[in-house]
């Protein structure tokens, strides 16, 4: 079992997921409140809760309904113990009916923005809101709860939630019916807040200086004289992860640069040039790429893509771990997000979207064990402990690139022509999002090759090549993502370039797509 995943805190939260598409968000808002916190899907928060041994717990929201049979419940253990609760949407319908409340489908539903009243003071919202004015919240509940347990109150209502805000302040349960955790709630983020500091008491003492050194001293407990090999892919997280754990151990550490003929124009050469010049880490650059697109040429399916990519970065770290004289240990850069997205809400599709990372673990021939010192940040959070770490904010800011890299640009069959074709526009976009001055701007940036090849003319002639898409998202935590609304001058000038200086290239698009939470690549 991988010990770092165990990590202990003393003053933590834990937010049980009822499979709500926000879930994440609750974690992100707590923890920008400084306290640390744990997300668990309610199948396992009976173990969740005893590991942790919270000080408080928050329930999420959900798509089912109460009012089935079998519907998703919180264990009994939170409510013997004693520790406040704050549910939201679903969570409160499932602690009302868990605790002697009643709720009934077939009421006007509620999707969006609402209004709420302030009915009576709270700690749950004090010092921003006031009684008998409203305030603007997001709903998004069909049933609702028709009759409270004994010993609550109503402190705010809202045309078609009539129990919008409900509290039991002897037993410190608060609930709401909308979600506070959305930008859409514009105070969310302090009622939030106000729960995990003025109710469960917690102070905000969550910090990446802090992290980074309890993160230390686990991985040197962890790996003792073991030797680790690191894959280090030359994102942000994974070099992260491979100075955390220098810091850490040393030379017991070996990284390997696996360069499977997916990456960026010049990418492993800037990544090695970089760590040779500026940090004293044992790296060695393994050219796999004949490897691996021979492996790959022709497939089109995106989870045989993905599924294929991990085998080999296995095989690879197992030839290399030999000629080092054997290794105890993998380190990866896998994020929270990475583990909760495979550990998904009873079997959603997210079980698939981690599938290239090897998150469950590594096959048992390998006889080693993983370390992932980052599997409890996000993103974000990876990029504060980066600095703390010393790494530069040019490298820092770099848009993050995937494992299965331009295999999942390239929609379809890959070709070496097609992954040529796309370097080349890749990195033409890039440059021009620099010149423009937008790259940090953006969040994610990348050309994606369509599968789809059209008639142009060029010149005096006609043409027959692909079609170029081209995608820019905004975002903070990389679970959310809305597109980048460039303007047309940009647009034109980039496709022009494009179409110009790539052989294959006669069309170019733009994507204009949002991602809610979860994946938010092409495939």
């Amino acid at each position: 079992m991988n010990d770092i995943l165990h990590t202990t805190h003393p003053d933590s939260i834990l937010i049980i997921d009822f499979g709500s598409q926000v879930t994440q968000l609750i974690a992100r808002r707590v923890r920008e409140a400084g306290v640390y916190c744990e997300i668990v899907p309610f199948q396992l928060a009976d173990e969740g809760f005893e590991r942790m041994q919270p000080k408080g717990v928050i329930f999420s929201g959900g798509p089912d309904s109460v009012t089935r049979e079998g519907s998703p419940r919180a264990p009994q253990a939170v409510f013997d113990s004693g520790v406040p609760i704050l549910a939201i949407c679903y969570g409160q319908q499932t602690l009302c009916t868990q605790i002697g409340g009643s709720v009934e489908g077939g009421h006007h539903r509620e999707f969006g923005r609402a209004d709420v009243e302030i009915l009576k003071s709270s700690p749950l919202f004090e010092g921003f809101w006031e009684v008998g004015k409203k305030y603007p919240v997001w709903m998004s509940h069909g049933d609702r709860v028709t009759r409270l347990p004994e010993g609550f109150e109503v402190i705010g209502t809202s045309p078609n939630a009539p129990f919008a805000i409900s509290v039991d302040e002897k037993r410190r349960y608060y609930t709401t019916m909308f979600h506070p955790e959305v930008v859409h709630t514009p105070d969310g983020a302090k009622l939030l807040s106000n729960f995990v500091h003025k109710i469960v008491g917690l102070k905000s003492d969550w910090s990446m200086a802090a992290y980074r050194a309890e993160m230390v001293q686990k991985i040197r407990d962890q790996v003792g004289s073991g030797k680790v090999i690191c894959a280090l892919s030359g994102g942000v997280d994974s070099s992260v992860a491979a100075l955390l754990i220098h810091e850490a151990i040393g030379d017991q550490l070996t990284c390997i640069l696996v360069d499977h003929g997916l990456m960026r124009m010049n990418e492993a050469r800037d990544v090695v040039a970089m760590f040779h010049e500026h940090y004293n880490l044992n790296l060695k650059m393994i050219d796999a790429s004949d490897r691996f697109i021979s492996q790959l040429e022709g497939e089109a399916d995106p989870e045989a893509k993905r599924k294929t990519i991990g085998r080999l970065f296995i095989e690879v770290f197992e030839e290399e771990a030999k000629k080092i004289g054997g290794a105890d240990f993998l380190a990866q850069g896998t994020l929270y997000p990475d583990v909760i997205e495979s550990v998904s809400f009873s079997g959603g599709p997210s079980v698939t979207i981690k599938s290239h990372h090897n998150v469950g673990g590594l096959p048992e021939r390998m006889n080693m064990q993983l370390v992932e010192p980052l599997r409890e940040l996000f993103k974000d959070e990876v990029r504060v402990l980066g600095r703390e770490l010393g790494l530069p904010d040019s490298f820092i800011g770099r848009h993050p690139f995937p494992g299965p890299g331009l295999a999942i640009r390239c929609p379809g069959g890959i070709t070496r022509e097609k992954l040529d074709i796309l370097r080349q526009a890749d990195a033409i976009y890039l440059d021009e999002i620099r010149k423009a001055g937008l790259y940090d701007t953006i969040w994610q940036a990348f050309a994606v090759l369509l599968p789809v090849q059209t008639v142009g003319v060029m010149g005096d002639g006609r043409t027959y090549e692909f079609v170029c898409a081209l995608r820019a998202v905004t975002s903070v935590d990389g679970m959310t993502a809305d597109f980048y609304p460039y303007d047309m001058d940009f647009l034109g000038k980039t496709a022009t370039r494009i179409i110009n200086e790539v052989k294959g290239i006669n069309r170019v698009v733009y994507d204009v797509t949002s991602k809610p939470p979860g994946t938010i690549e092409w495939e």
